[in-house]
């Protein structure tokens, strides 16, 4: 009882010094980040772990310096359900609101992720003068294309990872590296019946008729699938080579396990393939996702050697939350963190306006290379060297590891066929 009294005062004495004015104890204001994120699904937790371990990383350390005040970050998360099938959009633009109204969110981090939702949430940051930055999801061209026709409308929206021409690019160089090596050119294109995925992939089947493939055909599914059997059907038929997927639903993966059941002579490229992003993707398929290729959009999200800061953010978050950086979402949120942190400190202040000035000057190194935005637009800058830009990672799952294979600056290892092909 008598320890329970002591604690009690202590309590009371920090709360009372903290209320006299000019006492030498003081309670500095937290900054908070909204984060409204799809938290049942990847690319929601994922970024909601990374924010949370920069975001300790950074008040361990005193928190952030505004005009020589020391300010913790504050992270508050809410969920937007906007990968759930059949949730409108406005489930998100709530949840974005009630972050800025209701949580006093002065910066909003991570999502909206889906891209319908991320692009209906722009003219309410607009409206309420808040800072965001993109960090999960969100791949179509559209959000950075609208940042620059409405500057002055929409100059808080920020992306810190890749989108989906630069990740075209990046695909359609991997598939010509596949060409050149093994004498692959037949290309089915199995996509998820979303914005950015559609458009991908109808990009994508022009560009590589362009560069010598045969486009040998294009299904889409509703989110929420469950048998692909007769795509692959299709695919086996047209006598294709490789299937490039493009889907974020955890469904991905019963595609993955009909794929090696039905030894489909193709090998499998997830351009987006949620499920074969994630650690335990081996496990959950008892090991048929092997010789699956994904793209986790940016550098730190399988392990490799990118930059100083590559393994050491790997191993921090598989420190603190007992397993590895799980895909799209987890290395770009973390960075999304100490970018703000640095534009806030280089600012000396946390108003909107002052802070995007200091974002669009933004030039550091981070887990995927070099970080810097254009200068309308607020896309983060790609490269295949991370030393000029934030590079991407494309890996192939072998013998139950994630093995970086694309690009050759921060490859670990060389792309697989699987046996059934080989012949």
């Amino acid at each position: 009882m008598k320890i329970r009294c002591v604690g009690v005062w202590v309590v009371l004495l920090a709360v009372t010094m903290v209320m006299i004015p000019g006492s030498r104890v003081t309670a500095a204001e937290p900054i908070t980040l909204g984060c409204p994120l799809p938290t049942a699904f990847l690319y929601g937790w994922d970024a909601e772990r990374a924010i949370t371990l920069a975001v300790e990383e950074i008040n361990a350390k005193g928190g952030v310096d505004v005009g020589g005040t020391q300010r913790p970050f504050k992270v508050e998360v809410m969920d937007t359900r906007d990968l759930e099938p059949g949730v409108p959009v406005s489930e998100a633009l709530l949840a974005v609101e009630k972050l800025i109204l209701e949580k006093k969110a002065d910066f909003i981090l991570g999502g909206p992720v889906r891209s319908e939702a991320a692009l209906a949430a722009m003219p309410l940051l607009s409206k309420y003068k808040k800072v965001s930055i993109v960090s999960s999801g969100v791949l179509t061209p559209k959000y950075h294309a609208l940042v620059e026709k409405q500057y002055d409308k929409f100059k808080y929206c920020f992306r810190i990872h890749g989108e989906a021409k630069w990740l075209v690019k990046e695909i359609l160089t991997c598939l010509m590296q596949i060409k050149e090596k093994f004498g692959l050119n037949k290309l089915f294109i199995m996509v998820q019946d979303v914005a950015h995925a559609r458009a991908a992939g109808k990009i994508l089947g022009k560009l590589a008729k362009k560069k010598g493939w045969d486009v040998t055909g294009m299904e889409i599914y509703p989110t929420g699938t469950t048998d692909f059997s007769m795509g692959l059907i299709k695919a086996k038929k047209t006598g294709s080579q490789v299937l490039s997927l493009w889907m974020d639903m955890p469904e991905s993966s019963i595609l993955l396990k009909q794929w090696y059941d039905m030894k489909i002579p193709a090998l499998p490229f997830g351009s987006t393939l949620a499920a074969a992003e994630q650690p335990g993707f081996w496990e959950a398929t008892k090991g048929k996702g092997e010789y699956c290729l994904a793209n986790v959009v940016n550098a730190g999200n399988a392990p490799s050697e990118a930059t100083p800061w590559t393994m050491k953010f790997y191993n921090a978050y598989t420190d603190r939350w007992d397993i590895e950086p799980e895909g799209l979402g987890c290395s770009s949120s973390y960075t999304a963190v100490y970018v703000l942190k640095h534009a806030i400190e280089r600012a000396g202040t946390i108003d909107p306006d002052a802070v995007v000035k200091a974002l669009e000057k933004t030039d550091m190194m981070g887990p995927y290379g070099r970080v810097r935005f254009t200068a309308k637009g607020h896309q983060i800058i790609p490269s295949f060297d991370p030393k000029e830009g934030a590079v991407g990672t494309i890996f192939q799952w072998q013998d139950g590891k994630r093995v970086v294979v694309f690009p050759k600056s921060i490859a670990t290892g060389e792309i697989q066929l699987p046996p059934w092909m080989k012949k």
